[in-house]
């Protein structure tokens, strides 16, 4: 009994972080965009730039296009600047079950009211006098003067604020006050939650800062061997979905890094980078906080399409032609935007072990470009818009972006002979290599066309065990996520007649992964389930 009673907690607990991961990707998903608005503003208003290819005529300030780049430079980093109470709404967005909009609401009011509340407490008692804390632990958060929280702070909000919305939002009150009851109790009761919460930060933060800034110095103390633990860590928990967890603390606290730009203290490797990017005296960007994001570039641009060769060259003659262009596809995808999961989950289906492999090597591309002090940032994955836009664009003596190149080359080569080796040797059903009878069932068109079909719903229902078994529906940027009440009902041969790409479960949560149009594949199931009730 006690055996049963441990593994639902770990169920309940898995699936609770899967949602949270997922809820992430509302905010991230705003990245890219904010990015590209930063990157390309950034680049091409900033004087340097313009000075070293004599482009004042066109790019000078006055001119009509300097004013178009200093717009999109402005807009893109007040994105970066407000992070926190993006992410606060986001996660609250996501993790709310139900009317979800007074679950953004709430969180918006209650992220305003903590760090209110903590600017009072840090006025009165005479706190925000110079020298009174120490460096880099305060910080202008909407206008308010209040701790540096960073996006920790939004997470604590966000999640705060589902729960109690998730518990509340059905609640009725005395008829004297019954107005009040329902979803207008959650800003009440957030707000009034969140005076607390803010008088408790006020004391213990700045606790959890030093800690914070302890534990970043020991991945730094760690140097390229601490470097080498963070991509290969990154890297395995992207088959469970978790990987958002553990790299957005590194990427927006000061777990990342702390650094000191023009006169203002930054925390977060991202923010960091950005905040550099956005600067005029910034000689190289930093190699400390971009080494939480380059190393992703050698493998996803180069290696994940060596793997894809390897695979499309041990096919079958007669199911070549089928497979080229699907893993064709899957490469450029990688390439071009960083989304690996349509290669990275075709071998960790059939050969867990190249899986295990390729995050070796994950953390090993890390751990070379910290070596090799290339400082590459990136808005949502390592492809080649990013490399282009934060590393081409900004010259190599700021990024040192050329060493990925050869890097990359070195990857290209080994993961297709490797992977080529291992196909063979193992005789793994990559894609191309099913019995003639069987259908290469990676990405195909008539997969790709039957999720835009009423019966890819149909099956997606079925194959959960009907509209019943389903307890929470989300998604992320490639999977289906839904949490189920009995995981016996799940037929995952049924799941896959959806055109999906696989299924994972793990406790109550099951994962149908989709690809990038997986938040369509949602939103037709949603209509779906809308007409099968009464």
């Amino acid at each position: 009994m006690k055996a049963v009673i441990n593994l639902n907690k770990k169920n309940i607990t898995f699936s609770l972080l899967q949602r949270v991961g997922q809820s992430f990707m509302f905010p991230i998903a705003l990245l890219p965009v904010a990015g590209l608005l930063l990157g390309i503003g950034a680049s091409f208003s900033n004087a340097q730039m313009i000075d070293y290819y004599g482009m004042e005529w066109l790019l000078g300030n006055g001119t009509f296009l300097n004013f178009v780049l200093v717009i999109m430079k402005n807009t893109g980093d007040i994105i970066f600047a407000n992070l926190p109470i993006i992410f606060a709404i986001g996660i609250a967005l996501g993790m709310a079950k139900h009317e979800k909009a007074a679950a953004a609401l709430s969180s918006a009011i209650a992220f305003l009211v903590m760090h209110e509340t903590i600017h009072s407490l840090l006025e009165l008692l005479g706190m925000l006098e110079k020298d009174a804390m120490i460096e880099g632990s305060l910080s202008e958060v909407c206008g308010i003067e209040s701790l540096q929280m960073g996006v920790f702070g939004g997470i604590i909000v966000g999640l705060g604020v589902s729960y109690l919305h998730n518990k509340f939002y059905k609640i009725k009150l005395p008829n004297v006050i019954s107005f009040f009851g329902g979803i207008r109790f959650i800003p009440i009761i957030s707000s009034l939650t969140y005076i607390f919460v803010g008088a408790l930060m006020f004391f213990t933060w700045p606790y959890v800062q030093r800690g914070m800034h302890g534990l970043g110095n020991l991945v730094l103390a760690s140097k390229y061997f601490g470097t080498f633990i963070y991509g290969l860590i990154e890297r395995a928990l992207i088959p469970f979905g978790l990987h958002h967890v553990f790299y957005t603390p590194f990427w927006y606290t000061p777990l990342g890094g702390t650094a000191l730009i023009d006169g203002n203290y930054v925390s977060g490797a991202q923010n960091i980078f950005f905040t550099e990017l956005a600067s005029a005296s910034v000689e190289h960007f930093s190699v400390d906080a971009a080494k939480f994001m380059t190393g992703k570039f050698p493998f996803m641009i180069f290696g994940l399409p060596g793997a894809a060769l390897a695979m499309y060259d041990t096919a079958k003659p007669s199911k070549k032609k089928a497979v080229g262009g699907l893993l064709l596809s899957a490469a450029i995808t990688s390439m071009i935007t960083g989304i690996t999961e349509p290669i990275e989950f075709t071998f960790l289906f059939v050969a867990p072990i190249l899986y295990a492999v390729h995050c070796v090597f994950a953390g090993l591309s890390f751990m070379l470009m910290h070596l090799l002090k290339v400082a590459v940032g990136m808005t949502f994955s390592g492809g080649i818009i990013d490399l282009l836009l934060f590393g081409v664009l900004q010259g190599n003596s700021k990024t040192n972006w050329i060493y990925i190149i050869p890097v990359g080359a070195f990857y290209a080569v080994i993961y297709y002979f490797l992977f080529k080796f291992a196909i063979k040797k193992y005789d793994l059903i990559t894609p191309g290599r099913e019995e003639e009878d069987m259908e290469s069932k990676l990405y195909t068109k008539k997969d790709y066309e039957a999720t835009k079909t009423e019966n890819a719903s149909k099956y997606i229902i079925d194959g959960i065990g009907g509209i019943e078994n389903i307890k929470h529906l989300d998604c992320c940027a490639t999977r289906l996520r839904i949490e189920v009440e009995d995981l016996e009902k799940v037929n995952e041969d049924t799941l896959k007649k959806s055109g999906c790409a696989g299924v994972m479960k793990k406790g109550k949560g099951v994962q149908v992964i989709f690809g990038p149009r997986v938040t369509i594949i949602k939103s037709e199931l949603e209509d779906y389930m809308e007409k099968l009730k009464p």
